[in-house]
């Protein structure tokens, strides 16, 4: 956001003058603008639902009458029972607290405020009175005194009986049913599990006996995730070719024993075939041979393709031992999932805060049976729409940033020639220069994937509400959309990425950096399929094998733990801790492999090696680029580098 500079004339004339990071120029300013805007009306919307009263009525609830409990109320016209005096009635209570609706997401009963709630079952309609005589708490409607409950006219008038115990909710005032079975209807099989009391208590006792093992197996996983990222790096070779082995290996062993399960059941004795099933058997064999030609096929394609592919392996694998050298010098990239994660969660509380002060936002209004309910009306009552886009469109804009900020770390690495000579810490700079100047494109590209999201996100939920009533057609249209919308998604995304590279190598814009990102993904279109597919594989592995060596580790150690039965919940509390910790940290790793692809190609294309050209990359790809250049002379093709085969961004001088 501060002074843009632009490009200088020199860069743009010839490509031999071309070096990156030199000069910055802040990018898509109206796209950051709007996003501000956005940004502002969100904190507009927090702002009215805590200024019209919304805070005090989600906090200290309120009544059916629309009396906020634990103050003086002021009367509302027309409204029965309002303006009452609750100073000593702090908590709301249900009449009938287990009649959900869930279509419109509240608590279909008679609300009061109370000054206790019962803490034990009120079985009969003497233990109500008993209890209102005894706690001066009276459950019953405000019309009524406790001597009157036991009278006809109490009758609707006073909760349902038995009386569940209930506790108060921690901030919120709200007399809770301290046993959930009451709402098995709607969650039949997760009652039924959690009702058993002895099954409930075994789980609970057993997660906090294990929190030291817990705490330790988690510990135990962020350890493994450090160590496979250094493992990667020295193994990369043996790893990739290995993996590439045993895939082809398991698809040649496969197809084998699919034909020969079909020669066998072919030669097989028509008299050991069952009389009363040949059509059974001749089925069966049928689909071996329908198996058995699809392995051959598959087989046939993959081994076709990893035959073009052998040669952009290669790629992959010093991609990956260079990137194992870029955590070595920029070890704050580890962490850098984490700072999104809390920066996420905050967002979150935030958002959900904001969404609860809206729903109690609004003006009283009374329904047909003569309650109050607070509603929003005009064009406000569309904030909800509003606040939804936000949480979408910001939380991409924050993933988005971490994805600038690993690319502008990485980019700077990269485009250091003495390495003794990179910032104290590229990723605060990288940060700095997002802030600075590319704060617009993050907010555009995150914006177009909120575009993707809210159509997709619509079609589910309409194939939710009509599940079970549209006819098979429009189930299929349905969910044909929703793939293909998901597909875009996961397309745009990884344009994105790209996109903020090309960004924070040339200082363009989100448009031209797409372009540029997607011509050179477009022309290198076999070298980035060797590096997602088996780049990718490499890493899904790892992520397998942190999560089975953290819960092989949890089975043993928790194991010889005698001091309770059920060790379930904490080996799957352990496992997905351990599937999260993998996940973020080999995702950063696949993040960094992917933009150092992209300097790669970029350096391949205004560099050739020789004085004033020399390149910007590690020794590692240096190595891989003579073995191009010498197989190609062994071809007869020439000395022209690898870059007939790569052919990076074409615009990149003119825009940078």
């Amino acid at each position: 956001m501060g002074c843009c500079s632009s490009a200088s004339s020199a860069a743009q004339s010839s490509k031999r003058e071309w070096k990156p990071l030199e000069d910055r120029s802040c990018t898509d300013i109206p796209w950051l603008l709007l996003f501000i805007l956005f940004c502002i009306g969100m904190g507009f919307i927090c702002g009215f639902s805590v200024a019209t009263g919304a805070a005090a009525r989600l906090v200290s609830g309120y009544d059916s009458y629309g009396n906020i409990c634990g103050q003086k109320n002021a009367e509302l016209e027309a409204i029965p029972n309002s303006g009452m005096d609750h100073t000593h009635r702090k908590y709301v209570f249900f009449l009938d607290p287990c009649n959900l609706d869930l279509i419109n997401r509240k608590i279909k009963s008679v609300a009061l405020c109370v000054a206790a709630c019962p803490r034990q079952e009120l079985k009969t309609i003497s233990d109500v009175q008993k209890f209102a005589e005894i706690n001066g708490s009276a459950l019953c409607s405000y019309d009524l005194k406790p001597s009157e409950y036991a009278s006809s006219k109490a009758k609707g008038l006073c909760p349902k009986l038995p009386v569940p115990a209930s506790a108060p909710i921690p901030f919120f005032h709200r007399c809770a049913p301290v046993n959930i079975s009451c709402y098995a209807k709607f969650a039949e099989a997760l009652i039924t599990f959690v009702s058993d009391n002895s099954v409930l208590h075994r789980l609970i006792s057993g997660v906090m006996t294990s929190k030291e093992i817990i705490l330790g197996l988690c510990l135990l996983s962020l350890v493994l995730s450090m160590i496979l990222m250094v493992i990667i790096r020295y193994i990369s070779r043996i790893l990739v070719w290995i993996l590439t082995f045993l895939l082809i290996l398991g698809s040649l062993g496969g197809t084998g024993v699919l034909w020969w399960l079909y020669a066998k059941q072919r030669k097989s004795p028509k008299e050991m075939v069952i009389p009363e099933q040949p059509q059974i058997a001749e089925a069966n064999l049928r689909a071996l041979l329908i198996y058995a030609i699809s392995a051959t096929v598959f087989t046939v394609i993959l081994f076709l393709v990893m035959l073009v592919m052998r040669k952009r392996v290669a790629l992959t694998i010093a991609l990956f031992h260079v990137a194992g050298k870029v955590f070595i010098h920029l070890p704050l990239l580890v962490f850098q999932p984490f700072w999104t994660f809390f920066a996420l969660v905050l967002f979150w509380v935030y958002w959900i805060m904001t969404l609860l002060f809206l729903g109690t936002a609004g003006s009283a209004v009374q329904n047909e049976q003569g309650f109050v309910e607070f509603k929003i009306s005009g064009p406000l009552q569309y904030m909800w729409w509003y606040h939804v886009v936000g949480l979408i469109w910001i939380s991409e804009f924050i993933l988005a940033c971490q994805q600038m900020t690993v690319a502008g770390a990485v980019v700077t690495y990269y485009f250091t020639r003495d390495k003794r000579n990179l910032p104290f810490t590229p990723i605060l700079a990288s940060v700095n220069r997002l802030i600075r100047y590319h704060l617009g494109t993050v907010a555009k590209g995150s914006f177009i994937i909120t575009l993707v999201k809210i159509p997709r996100m619509i079609l589910m939920y309409i194939h939710s509400q009509l599940k079970g009533k549209e006819n098979a057609c429009a189930r299929c249209v349905l969910k044909s959309c929703i793939c293909c919308l998901w597909c875009l998604e996961k397309c745009l995304n990884y344009l994105n990425q790209n996109a903020y590279t090309a960004t924070a190598i040339n200082s363009t814009n989100f448009c031209t950096s797409a372009k540029d990102a997607f011509v050179i993904l477009v022309e290198n279109a076999l070298r980035v399929a060797a590096i997602n597919t088996v780049g990718d594989f490499m890493l899904f592995l790892g992520k397998v094998l942190i999560v089975c060596s953290t819960g092989l580790a949890g089975v043993m150690l928790l194991n010889y733990q005698q001091d309770y039965t059920v060790w379930v919940l904490p080996l799957i509390i352990v496992c997905l801790f351990a599937f999260l910790v993998a996940h973020c940290f080999l995702s950063i790793y696949e993040m960094v492999v992917d933009v150092l692809f992209l300097c790669f190609a970029i350096d391949t294309k205004y560099n050739d090696g020789s004085p004033g050209r020399e390149f910007y990359m590690d020794k590692v790809l240096m190595e891989f680029v003579e073995n191009s250049r010498k197989a190609m002379k062994e071809a007869g093709k020439g000395g022209v580098a690898d870059a007939r085969e790569l052919k990076p961004m074409a615009s990149g001088a003119s825009s940078a």
